[in-house]
């Protein structure tokens, strides 16, 4: 049995409504399945555009197998390259970013343009053309600053996503954002279990107690229990009203998700007690409590927008059971920190959610990965976003692995 039967037979042996089986997490085989048929496939959130605003500055993410840079061109264009020299194979670029007028492989100095161009490699004789040996592109697409890669020789459409996240993104100004803060941290869990864990909120009352100071997960925004209660629908109106639009929408298969939710009673924003943490807003709506714009995209990315800051979420394997998730906090390019928000209480809610979620994952992929464990059936009413994403994965690699 090769690889990938052994995949798909794993895949079609799930039960509706139930968690996956040990080995759909901690296979090796099914990793290298994973990367190959979503990671190596799908578009990847890499980062934002503000974060490359000048002509040299690069940032680099490891997408599966595949090393990639991403540099603002001379020409004010966004590339995203593979970061393999084809010289000896080196990282051309080895810092997590930087700025550069050239690319400058560390091994044995052969310099490439911003464009990826070859521009000088020694020694190498009369023969040799640098027209053939420039860095390889990898496809990029940029949506409200966020920037996507993909690895695939092939690119699946990423116009529809744009269309449906642009309206929802555009009244949040993120172009004239910044990062305020970075954090990445790394779990040890399977990337699966990093985005289970995320898609429900029965765990946050017994975990989150700092989340929960502001955030309240409200069902009937997904419509699972019942019609839009009118309080609800009361918000979503207000927010419309105001420019803002609020009311959900989901990709056919569910592998995008947007929508606005309101928060806890008197809560502003995610911090210790409810109020902004930054002054100033970055939307111009004029409503005075827009509660927070979710979007998740998977594989690779879940995201919040408040009324004073927002906050993306990026995901990235590492291994079977290591994932790399990065937090960045964004602000108005303009805010000042000491003046404008003070950084503790800016990241306090996220630093302490995200380390409580990673020692949840930990325990789950600890526990998943004995010989006794058997798949569990989710809650009809308090796990339906991980059971969407689980039937999301299965019909995805089944698609594709019977291909």
């Amino acid at each position: 049995m090769s690889n990938q039967t052994k995949t798909l037979a794993l895949i079609q042996q799930r039960k509706p409504r139930h968690v996956l089986s040990r080995e759909l997490y901690i296979d090796p085989d099914v990793y290298r399945d994973d990367l190959a048929q979503i990671w190596h496939k799908e578009w990847i959130f890499a980062g934002h555009t503000f974060e490359l605003e000048k002509p040299g500055q690069f940032m680099t993410l490891q997408i599966g197998d595949y090393p990639i840079v991403l540099v603002r061109g001379s020409d004010g264009e966004l590339r995203a390259f593979h970061n393999v020299c084809p010289h000896r194979g080196s990282k051309v670029c080895q810092g997590s970013s930087g700025k550069s007028a050239r690319l400058v492989c560390p091994y044995h100095k052969w310099t490439f343009g911003l464009d990826g161009k070859l521009l000088f490699a020694g020694n190498m004789g009369s023969d040799f053309d640098p027209l053939n040996h420039g860095l390889k592109q990898a496809h990029c697409a940029v949506v409200e600053t966020y920037i996507y890669v993909c690895v695939a020789e092939t690119a699946p459409d990423f116009e529809a996503f744009r269309q449906a996240l642009t309206p929802f993104i555009a009244p949040h100004n993120l172009a004239d954002c910044k990062v305020a803060y970075e954090s990445t941290i790394v779990e040890k869990g399977n990337w699966k279990l990093v985005f289970e864990n995320n898609r429900e909120c029965y765990h946050c009352e017994g975990s989150h107690p700092e989340l929960l100071n502001s955030f309240v997960e409200n069902l009937s925004v997904a419509g699972i229990v019942g019609d839009e209660d009118p309080e609800l629908a009361a918000f979503l109106d207000r927010c419309e009203t105001g420019g803002l639009p609020s009311r959900l929408v989901m990709a056919e298969g569910g592998q995008y998700r947007i929508t606005r939710i309101p928060l806890a009673a008197n809560a502003r924003s995610y911090t210790m007690d409810g109020k902004p943490a930054v002054s100033g807003r970055l939307d111009q709506s004029g409503v005075e409590n827009i509660g927070a714009l979710l979007y998740f995209n998977y594989p690779s990315t879940w995201n919040h927008f408040l009324g004073d800051h927002a906050l993306s979420f990026r995901v990235l394997p590492i291994g079977p059971g290591e994932t790399a998730v990065t937090t960045k906090w964004l602000v108005h390019k303009d805010a000042q920190e000491g003046v404008d928000y003070d950084l503790d209480n800016l990241t306090r809610v996220w630093i302490a959610t995200n380390d409580q979620d990673r020692k949840l994952v930990e325990g789950t992929h600890a526990g998943v990965s004995s010989p006794v464990y058997e798949p569990g059936r989710y809650s009809d009413l308090a796990e339906n976003g991980p059971c969407q994403f689980d039937d999301w994965y299965c019909e995805t690699m089944k698609s594709r692995l019977a291909d």
